[in-house]
């Protein structure tokens, strides 16, 4: 159960306005809420997404309402085996007529960028992708290009059993501040979406319901919550828990406790609330630091997925 409101966040309670952007894109993606949410969550976080799940159940539905939602410029990238880093981030081409080379952007200048299917492209296009992730700019031929702001990716990956897959290796998993796994939709909400309207017709309806200047305005709260020492006690418990625990290969690093307490900080920002508590951690856990565990050698597939369990059970002071 969520917690109740109580002191407002800094800077104006934004909560009313974010929660109608997820009622708008649950009408869209139906039953998803607590997905819709932990998207919105990241986003307001400055982070990127990572979405692994089977095809056609609405990963990159979901990206476009969200760009559509906060009025953001959106462009898809469609990854396969024999795309270049070029083909992402842009090239320089000689221009007759200026006798000079001109940088012709590349889909990666976008404010919301799908990279779907990402773990079909090879090792270097992926890493072309990450780099300007992590740097917000793009060097070419020795000339640094600004990304668009806000810049927000969402990645989508298959199963890493499929066929034709590079799964991403952790170092670079790392990279993404969520993963979130979509399901199948429950029978309820299969059978509006079958008896319903055409989700592209309903997606070309939907109105911006925040500019892009007032989501940069939102997205500089979050730092502004505050985070109590007891708060920050729990999350050095439950990182010292992940570093003992036999389960996985190495406990969670510092950026991955830095990851836990923004996400924390965006929860509640989205809830009212002027300063994180731990049901704040909690809600936001198993997507922020799942993916930054590895099973340890002779543990079961499962092994990681335990101690997420055990993570949101460690005593809050």
């Amino acid at each position: 159960m969520r917690p109740h409101a109580a002191a407002p966040a800094p800077g104006g309670d934004s909560s009313p306005l974010l929660n109608k952007v997820i009622a708008g894109i649950g009408r869209i993606v139906l039953g998803k809420d607590e997905v819709i949410r932990l998207a919105v969550t990241c986003l307001v976080a400055r982070g990127h997404l990572l979405i692994e799940d089977l095809p056609g159940v609405g990963k990159t539905t979901l990206a476009h309402v969200l760009a559509r939602a906060f009025g953001l410029r959106f462009q898809r990238i469609q990854f396969t085996s024999d795309m270049l880093p070029a083909d992402i981030l842009g090239v320089s081409v000689y221009d007759h007529d200026g006798g000079a080379f001109k940088f012709h952007p590349g889909p990666v200048f976008s404010q919301v960028v799908l990279a779907d299917e990402v773990n079909r492209a090879t090792p270097k296009a992926q890493s072309a992708l990450l780099e300007a992730m992590e740097e917000n700019q793009v060097t070419i031929e020795g000339e640094t290009h600004a990304l668009p702001q806000p810049f927000f990716v969402i990645a989508t990956q298959n199963p890493a059993h499929q066929i034709g897959t590079f799964p991403l290796p952790e170092s670079q998993l790392d990279r993404f501040l969520m993963r979130l796994r979509m399901g199948y939709p429950d029978r309820a909400a299969e059978r509006e979406l079958l008896l319903g309207a055409d989700r592209r017709e309903l997606l070309q309806r939907l109105p911006a319901t925040v500019a892009a200047e007032e989501l940069a305005s939102i997205q500089s709260r979050v730092t502004t919550v505050h985070a109590s020492a007891a708060l920050v006690d729990y999350l050095q418990a439950i990182l010292t828990h992940s570093r003992e625990s036999p389960l996985c290969q190495y406990g969670l690093s510092p950026r991955a406790g830095l990851a836990l307490l923004r996400c924390a900080q965006a929860s509640a920002l989205l809830d009212g609330r002027g300063h994180a508590l731990p049901e704040d951690v909690q809600a936001v856990l198993p997507s922020v630091v799942g993916h930054r565990l590895q099973p340890a050698e002779g543990q079961s597939a499962h092994a990681a997925a335990e101690l997420v369990a055990q993570l949101a059970a460690v005593p809050i002071p």
